[in-house]
């Protein structure tokens, strides 16, 4: 019955990745058969497709140098299957992130274009350009996971061996990820933070104007950081939770078949309620908001049904493995029932909800730590930045206490597993939520596409509604990502101490206290190099930033003629700079969560304990209020646009310039890379563990 449910459940897995992969393929067909507008309009997005291309094939080129060196010492140090492991999923990584970015720069101008007739086709054309992203995600995610490990079933290897090999495959997608998601935040945040400096302060043209020099680099890198980064970031989540939620299993409890599959199961099943969901996103009234979250609230209700007949089918007969120790059980002496498990996954959903309310909360428009810090402007740029900070520390409380709830209830109802269980449900969404985050770069790049190209007005009034929502949903994912990151993470660190218990030898102390000199240190470890992370990536930006201002400074006295619109600004050179100096800037601070953990570990495991810990800890709430934080600062700038508090052009206007400007690295770089290298941190301990003791 094992071996039955083994191979039912990997087909069951491959064949909804495979459906979702090819709702990718027959959307992005459908998508590319829309209208992309007049030859302006083409001109447009085929300058910001050349641009993100650009990037991204320089980008990986670089990252190929390390995966390449990587891949050896893994191959020479754990064996062939954690290597091949370890190169898939770095390709099917990179393939989603490539593929999604490729679909979104094609569809920006098809949005624009649609918007012609009304906000209901054009609403449709930039979600299902998002949701290419977002399925492809998931779907490789998942294939490359249940693929992998059918293969290493079939040519005879052991279920432990093989999930221990599938650890390879999390470090592949977690090089991918902290390289993109750092690499394209420094490139949008720089090409934004020069555009605006310069266009907007010094210039006095608004924003997407033609005449700035820096505009189509700030559309690129709109897609490269918060498309190709996103993508990669939820890609390297899913296929780690995976990976590591079958790893829990095939330790806890005696029969490892059904057990290992049950998460892919879990995420294939999820996939066909996400490609359903897709279809529910739809409006005629004009309130986008509410038809997004509509699709996405149809995609979890259909998880959660179907969550419990798989959950019956392929865990009503479990019994502990011998010597399962009490990290994985808690404490429990009675193996949790299906319906324990089932409540599991619906505590996963219902963390998803509660992170998604909070996160609209604290940096939507229409409510006060927004409006606060809007209103705070009008005293100046300094009481703007303090107001703004404030919103961003206090972000982090209610988010704290939904994950603290959330651990409690899933633990309580089945231990460790059933807390990786729950984290497993939340990534079920994981299509949709790229989706929404996709739909962002998008309608921002639309709107530009609008006001260079000249449109008339009544494209602006359909494609700047749907840019303020797109603003709104790139900030609520990030919390989501934040807080799936977290609790993977937490995952992961138990799976580092039980494969540590395994190998160690009888009576070895594996307990981490904080009273313990070595584990104290590596707490403050932890907590250090999430600061010296972020540090490095906020200079990066300002660095770049500096570059960027130069040369837009440069192009308008070398080219008078531009501001009188006689001559044409040489927006190529701008992506140039930024593209090369968002390369040199990525590699140092994407090398901290790789070597210190290896350097540590190698020193004292105990230390290493101490480090993940307090990575996880210390990235959680820098993470969560670097996001938070900056989603307010921005949306205070845009509540100001829109009228508030004296308009564009105010002394308020300035100041919220000012706190957009410093929100934008925190928000767009610092903040979302701190997911991936929390996770980073952690495979590479679970990695280096037959070495430690």
């Amino acid at each position: 019955m094992s071996s039955f449910l083994t191979q039912y459940g990997i087909i069951v897995a491959l064949a909804c990745a495979g459906a979702s992969v090819v709702y990718g393929a027959t959307t992005s067909r459908w998508l590319l058969a829309k209208s992309p507008g007049n030859a302006e309009m083409q001109a447009i997005s085929l300058a910001v497709q050349e641009g993100a291309q650009a990037y991204l094939k320089r980008q990986y080129q670089i990252i190929a140098i390390v995966a390449v060196v990587l891949m050896v010492l893994l191959a020479v140090a754990l064996g062939l299957t954690t290597a091949i492991g370890f190169a898939i999923g770095g390709a099917f990584s990179a393939a989603a992130g490539f593929i999604g970015m490729n679909v979104s720069v094609r569809a920006n101008a098809r949005v624009a274009e649609s918007a012609r007739g009304g906000i209901a086709g054009a609403l449709e054309v930039a979600f299902r350009g998002g949701a290419v992203t977002g399925l492809l995600v998931a779907g490789l995610a998942l294939l490359g996971v249940a693929g992998y490990y059918g293969a290493l079933l079939l040519v005879g290897v052991g279920e432990e061996a093989a999930v221990d090999a599938l650890i390879g495959l999390g470090f592949g997608g977690s090089l991918i990820s902290v390289f993109a998601r750092l690499g394209g935040g420094i490139f949008t945040k720089a090409a934004d933070v020069g555009a605006d400096l310069v266009g907007k302060v010094e210039a006095g043209i608004p924003e997407d104007d033609p005449r700035n020099p820096a505009v189509i680099a700030d559309n690129v890198g709109d897609n490269v950081g918060d498309c190709a980064g996103m993508a990669a970031d939820l890609f390297e989540t899913y296929a780690v939770t995976a990976v590591a939620v079958m790893l829990l299993g095939v330790l806890s409890f005696a029969d490892p078949g059904a057990v290992a599959v049950y998460p892919l199961v879990i995420g294939g099943v999820s996939l066909i309620a996400s490609i359903i969901g897709t279809y529910a996103v739809r409006s005629k009234v004009g309130n986008v908001e509410r038809a997004l979250y509509q699709g996405l609230i149809v995609s979890g209700v259909l998880s959660a049904i179907a969550f419990l007949p798989v959950t019956y089918l392929m865990m009503g007969d479990l019994a502990f493995r011998e010597g399962a120790s009490s990290v994985i059980t808690g404490g429990a002496t009675a193996v949790p029932t299906p319906f324990s498990l089932w409540l599991c996954t619906l505590v996963g959903v219902g963390i998803t909800a509660a992170l998604f309310v909070i996160t609209d909360y604290y940096t939507s428009t229409r409510f006060r730590p927004v409006k606060s810090t809007a209103a705070a402007s009008q005293t100046g740029h300094a009481t703007n930045i303090i107001q703004g900070l404030a919103q961003g520390f206090q972000s982090t409380a209610a988010p704290a206490i939904v994950l603290v709830l959330g651990i409690l209830a899933a633990s309580q109802l089945a231990g460790l597993y059933g807390i990786g269980v729950a984290v497993m449900a939340q990534l079920s969404l994981t299509g949709l939520i790229v989706a929404l985050d996709a739909f962002g770069p998008i309608t921002d790049n639309a709107g530009g596409i609008a006001e260079m190209a000249e449109l008339p007005q009544s494209v602006r009034d359909v494609t700047d509604p749907l840019d303020a929502v797109g603003n709104t949903t790139k900030a609520v994912t990030k919390g989501y990502a934040i807080g799936s990151a977290v609790l993977a993470a937490l995952v992961l660190f138990a799976a580092f101490i039980e494969e540590l218990r395994l190998v160690a030898p009888r009576g070895t102390d594996l307990t981490f206290g904080i009273g313990d000199p070595p584990v104290l240190i590596g707490l403050l470890i932890g907590g250090m190099m999430v600061f010296l992370f972020v540090a490095l990536a906020i200079e990066s930006v300002g660095r770049a930033g500096g570059l960027v201002v130069e040369e837009v400074r440069t192009q308008f006295r070398e080219k008078p003629g531009i501001m009188e619109r006689t001559e044409k600004p040489d927006y190529a050179r701008a992506v140039s700079i930024v593209t090369a100096a968002a390369q040199r800037e990525m590699v140092l601070p994407s090398l901290i969560p790789i070597v210190v953990p290896l350097v540590v570990g190698l020193i004292s495991y105990k230390a290493l304990g101490g480090l993940l810990i307090g990575v996880i800890v210390v990235g959680f709430f820098t993470a969560v209020s670097m996001t938070s934080g900056g989603g307010a600062w921005d949306n205070a700038k845009k509540l100001i646009e829109d009228g508030e508090y004296g308009g564009k052009g105010s002394e308020a206007h300035a100041a919220s310039v000012t706190g957009d400007t410093v929100g934008d690295p925190y928000k767009d770089t610092a903040g979302p890379a701190i997911n991936p290298m929390i996770k980073v941190a952690n495979i590479v301990a679970l990695l280096i563990v037959p070495f430690l003791v």
